[in-house]
């Protein structure tokens, strides 16, 4: 199927493994320009090298901390400068926080500014452009809203949910669409070395909430990215979508 975004510009934060690159990579075999953006250059050049390998055209490349507003903002300019105006603004950058009851100040603050603020500024960075041609996509990586212990994430990724709602309804008649992906247990360097870094832990994991009975790829999330990228999606805004082989509906 012919998704219509090829030539299409697109930003994605977080892009340096897991699900942010796997929606690279989706991109990419659309034939969508990329700038990717992540804090570990290394593992940027890495799927840079493989792009270039499939045949894909090399992307710009954009190291920067994004809990950082100075560098957040850098990276947005330049890659509106290098591609010109983004299209496709993917923000895939978080990480998950867990917490005990009496954490420092600097704890919440950092998981606010990865996992909330990061997509926020962005958005705000990119929309003057989306707004002039009356056309953009902004797609937000979220995560479960049914924690199972305390998480400075999961506030921020609440506050990223009803954000993107609200902003979906002020851009709605702009051409412009705002959705989030909650993604369940996705095979990430997040999921497989720290939530669940043994098989015997994914296995039990897996039993006992996951009914579709394994954890997802990157590119479970990717397929849905592509989608909420074009113009198929176009009375797609505002929603939250679940992708996590029904996990949700026995979470506890």
């Amino acid at each position: 199927m012919d998704l219509d975004i090829r030539g299409r510009t697109a930003l994605v934060s977080g892009a340096s493994t897991g699900i942010g690159a796997g929606i690279a990579r989706a991109l990419a075999r659309e034939g969508v320009r990329l700038a990717l953006t992540a804090r570990r250059m290394d593992k940027l050049k890495e799927l840079a090298r493989q792009l270039k390998d499939g045949g894909q055209a090399e992307p710009l490349l954009l190291p920067a901390d994004l809990a950082d507003k100075e560098e957040l903002e850098k990276a947005a300019e330049d890659a509106s400068r290098a591609l010109g105006p983004v299209d496709i603004l993917v923000n895939c950058a978080g990480g998950s926080r867990p917490i005990g009851t009496d954490d420092a100040e600097d704890v919440w603050n950092e998981a606010l500014a990865l996992n909330f603020h990061a997509a926020r500024r962005l958005s705000q960075a990119l929309l003057p452009d989306m707004k002039s041609r009356s056309w953009g996509r902004i797609i937000n990586i979220s995560g479960s809203m049914e924690p199972r212990a305390s998480n400075a994430a999961t506030p921020a990724k609440a506050a990223l949910h009803l954000w993107a709602k609200g902003l979906s309804c002020d851009l709605a008649r702009s051409g412009i669409t705002v959705n989030c992906i909650a993604p369940g247990r996705i095979k990430s360097e997040q999921t497989m070395t720290r939530l669940h870094p043994t098989e015997a832990a994914r296995d039990a994991f897996i039993k006992a909430n996951i009914p579709i009975g394994y954890f997802g790829e990157p590119e479970d999330i990717a397929n849905m990215a592509i989608y909420l990228a074009s113009p198929l999606s176009r009375y797609v805004t505002g929603a939250v979508i679940p992708i996590d082989g029904g996990m949700h509906y026995f979470a506890h």
